[in-house]
């Protein structure tokens, strides 16, 4: 049986679109997804792939415009400009994300934090967006913290990534359906599509 596979990276842009809507969307595809959160940055880097450099002001202007732009259409709230970007913590938003998604609460920490991120200007990673993130949703940010440490978080997440790279992957939010890679927000419709009509 064919499954939906979500490559996904808390310090990319375009996936606060794909944080705050991904839950919905999959209740009302009914579809499962397996999430392998990964470094988005390590992949760009190791492709000398920097999409949206400071120097490139009306690029970068139009990313956030973009941004808006697509979350009204969707219905969720609009960021709130400026946002800090890009992220001085990104490994510990996305360590934290490992440890979440081994507990089985990944999405609901996707979402929140990119809510405090985006809409409260809580940096991703940072302590006051950890600390905001995890008492709302009802977790111990000490033995959090503590756990991202441990030598199997830190193995995930380079095989995450490493497995990203080997089948394709070059930025996120990326979705797969066996070998067909799906790349950005507003490519989660065709994946569900495909993969609906592959089973």
């Amino acid at each position: 049986m064919n499954t939906l596979t979500a490559w996904l990276s808390i310090g990319s842009t375009y996936t606060f679109l794909t944080a705050l809507r991904i839950k919905s969307k999959l209740r009302e595809e009914n579809v499962n997804i397996e999430i392998n959160p990964i470094s988005i940055r390590y992949i760009m880097k190791n492709q000398n792939n920097i999409p949206f450099p400071p120097e490139k002001k009306s690029k970068v202007d139009y990313m956030w415009r973009d941004i808006q732009r697509r979350a009204e259409l969707y219905g969720i709230p609009k960021p709130r400009l400026p946002v800090p970007y890009p992220l001085q913590n990104f490994d510990m938003a996305n360590k934290v994300g490992i440890v979440a998604n081994n507990e089985g609460w990944y999405l609901d920490y996707f979402e929140e934090t990119y809510r405090q991120w985006f809409l409260e200007g809580r940096e991703a990673g940072s302590e006051a967006n950890l600390v905001a993130t995890l008492e709302k949703l009802g977790k111990n940010m000490s033995i959090l913290v503590k756990n991202t440490k441990e030598k199997n978080i830190e193995n995930t997440y380079l095989t995450n990534t490493k497995k990203a790279m080997e089948i394709g992957v070059f930025g996120a939010p990326s979705f797969s359906v066996n070998n067909d890679i799906f790349w950005g927000d507003d490519r989660l419709e065709d994946a569900i599509l495909f993969l609906k009509r592959n089973k």
